[in-house]
């Protein structure tokens, strides 16, 4: 047995067709009703003037004499020629005394304290024999004359007529209905139909494009109301393209930078293995555990690149922070690893910094400035990290006193796998690669230039400021970590 059918397989086309077919199959019916009670309106309406033609034209034909009123033969030959309805009429005294015509005919009742107006006609219905009437009636009498002599003239006609003219004009709205209905359904049908093309035609367009192709749809033949959609999933197709191509750049990138230690650790293991001598042997175990320590240096920046790559701090967004915060915290990582090198490391800052980021990039790209000054950095040697906010920006500087860049270098220093002339330091050159990357999702500018001061380089990152400012710690003294003496 199927299961039941979920929301991700309801037709579109016959969501649409039931939205449409449901209103007109309820409103049919109400129209029916409505086209009836208006048909009724009519019919009664024209046949009220008739009956109310004809009782001012019998009453002028009534005569006065004395207290016997005088109605012709030929009036009441007329009153009784009708074909399709039964006619009644009654002639009597506003006091009740009955005069000619049909006795049984309801009286017409006057409202206590209520004076009805000679010559003026009335309508009311009525019943008579089981039989609906409708009643037209009006009094005769002269100002002068008792009103309980006043003449009451009633003419009444069953409503047969009347039901069927309003039968007619219902089936004449409704009959032409039962075809105009289905015609209805088979145009909606096919207007949908051909309204939905451009929907198919898009999805055979995705259907069929291979499955390497990135690359946007056109929008030209694209309706306008498909437009949004069509952009959200080029947006979609150029964020998994931005993903791909990171992976493959990882992917090209580890399996060109990775080879060569992977090489050189398998030739010194192959070294260990013969050696006898144990000195000789921890000579070459120091070798290979130098060898890891490079090689997961090396994983480590190309898994970090690949990540900022990729776009996806972008997508989780960025939070206020303090930017000589988070430099303070990073510069006192690194102050024994200096310390080791017989390199001073110094912080300054001039309050808070605040910016838009990712805290954890940050820390990261803050990191690759400071491991590769402190690579270029000779012992005895200082770098120092230092904040400064210069109106709508603000910038992390990383001075060193280390060998220096020559201008024509500053620029590819930051290409991937670039390490300049100087042979004698280790790194992937991966380094400000990173910074570069992850200063581009921050909106900021990566630079390297010489130092003016003297020997070394400035590693210089602006970043547009936050605002508007959040409560931050104070502290608008001039701060520095403590310099720990290197062999000085």
């Amino acid at each position: 047995m199927a299961g039941p059918v979920g929301d991700s397989e309801r037709s579109l086309f016959g969501e649409i067709i039931d939205w449409m077919l449901a209103p007109l199959l309820l409103v049919w019916p109400l129209s029916i009703v409505l086209t009836h009670y208006l048909a009724g309106s009519v019919a009664n309406y024209s046949y009220d003037q008739a009956l109310l033609g004809r009782v001012a034209a019998i009453t002028r034909q009534i005569t006065l004499n004395g207290d016997e009123p005088s109605l012709p033969a030929a009036a009441r030959a007329l009153l009784r020629i009708d074909e399709s309805d039964t006619v009644y009429f009654r002639l009597a005294t506003r006091g009740g005394r009955f005069l000619a015509g049909d006795r049984d005919l309801p009286r017409a009742e006057i409202a206590a304290g209520e004076t009805p107006t000679p010559g003026k006609i009335y309508l009311r219905d009525g019943q008579h024999d089981g039989q609906d009437l409708r009643i037209a009636y009006t009094f005769l009498g002269e100002p002068a004359r008792d009103e309980n002599d006043w003449v009451l003239v009633e003419i009444a006609e069953t409503t047969d007529q009347r039901n069927q003219l309003t039968s007619k004009i219902v089936a004449s709205v409704a009959l032409p209905q039962f075809a105009i209905i289905p015609l209805a359904i088979v145009l909606v049908w096919f207007g949908l139909s051909r309204g939905l093309r451009p929907l198919n035609r898009l999805r055979r367009t995705i259907e069929t494009r291979d499955p390497g192709d990135l690359s946007p749809i056109a929008t030209r033949r694209v309706p306008e109301e498909l437009e949004p959609l069509v952009e959200a999933f080029n947006e979609m197709l150029g964020r998994m393209k931005g993903n791909v191509e990171a992976q493959q750049r990882f992917v090209a990138d580890a399996a060109h930078q990775l080879r060569t230690p992977l090489t050189g650790l398998k030739t010194q293991a192959q070294f260990a293995m013969r050696e006898t001598d144990p000195e000789s042997l921890r000579h070459a175990l120091r070798q290979i555990a130098t060898g890891v320590d490079r090689a997961g240096h090396l994983a480590n920046q190309l898994l970090t690149l690949a990540r900022a790559a990729s776009g996806e701090p972008a997508q989780q967004g960025h939070e206020p922070l303090d930017l000589a915060l988070l430099l303070r915290e990073v510069v006192e990582e690194w102050v024994r690893a200096a310390s080791e090198k017989g390199i001073d490391l110094g912080y300054e800052a001039d309050g808070p910094a605040p910016i838009a980021g990712n805290a954890l990039l940050l820390r990261e790209l803050i990191r690759n400035l400071i491991d590769n000054a402190l690579r270029y950095t000779p012992a005895g040697g200082h770098v120092t990290c230092r904040v400064t906010v210069d109106g709508g920006s603000v910038g992390i500087e990383i001075e060193d006193n280390g060998i220096g860049i020559g201008n024509a270098q500053a620029e590819r220093l930051f290409e991937r796998f670039y390490r300049g002339d100087d042979s004698n330091t280790t790194g992937s050159g991966l380094g400000l690669a990173i910074v570069q990357e992850i200063a581009g999702q921050h909106t900021a500018r990566a630079s390297l230039q010489a130092n003016p001061k003297g020997s070394g380089a400035i590693a210089r990152v602006v970043f547009p400021a936050w605002r508007p400012v959040m409560p931050l710690p104070a502290g608008g003294e001039r701060r520095k970590t403590p310099r720990r003496p290197s062999g000085r």
